[in-house]
């Protein structure tokens, strides 16, 4: 039997979610500016991308708390204070986040929606835990290339590099330092297949 919304679990949760990708948003937004100070545009743009997505499930959640329109309601959650400037933390810390909400908040968000009835709401935080997942994923091989030194390298002398600002393809273990074609710098190269909109 389904619980009176107004009194559930689910609607705090609902409201800690959306105060959760709001947050997620701004900070993938502000790691997205650091990024590009540091010609990183690469990174700048999943970033923005990521950042895109969490506003979408911001929208998710607030869309659920139709029922209490006009009312307040008071959560009490922790949230990161991920207040970096160096490209690596802020990639593994966001991470770290993602993994959370995948692997711990929103099943359990989902379990309790689930136990007071609210099947809309429990599909919804199981299926934006999976999204959360990839993010986690994303941000994990981004910071890992970072890691190792192989952003711009590849052991591979057949990588496919695609540069974002013009479209030229370069083939090797390393993009030119300066696209050949639109001179954009080595921070504006991908590997082709982590190009979106690529075959």
């Amino acid at each position: 039997m389904q619980v009176n919304f107004n009194e559930s679990r689910t609607r705090q949760n609902l409201m800690r979610a959306f105060a959760g990708e709001c947050q997620s948003r701004q900070r993938y937004y502000q790691a997205a500016l650091i990024a590009q100070q540091q010609k990183l545009i690469g990174i700048e743009r999943m970033l923005r991308f990521t950042a895109e997505q969490e506003e979408r499930h911001a929208m998710v959640f607030w869309k659920l708390m139709k029922e209490s329109a006009g009312q307040e309601i008071e959560i009490t959650a922790g949230y990161p204070a991920s207040v970096f400037t160096d490209i690596q933390q802020l990639l593994d810390s966001s991470a770290a986040e993602e993994e959370k909400e995948a692997s711990q908040v929103y099943p359990e968000f989902a379990q309790i929606a689930a136990e007071e009835g609210f099947t809309e709401a429990a599909e919804k935080f199981r299926n934006i835990a999976k999204i959360e997942s990839s993010h986690h994923e994303r941000f994990a091989y981004y910071g890992g290339h970072l890691r190792a030194g192989t952003l711009f390298r590849s052991d591979s002398t057949e990588e496919v590099w695609i540069c974002l600002n013009c479209g030229h393809i370069h083939i090797g273990s390393e993009p030119p330092k300066e696209c050949p074609v639109c001179r954009a710098e080595q921070g504006y190269f991908l590997r082709e297949k982590e190009a979106p909109f690529t075959k």
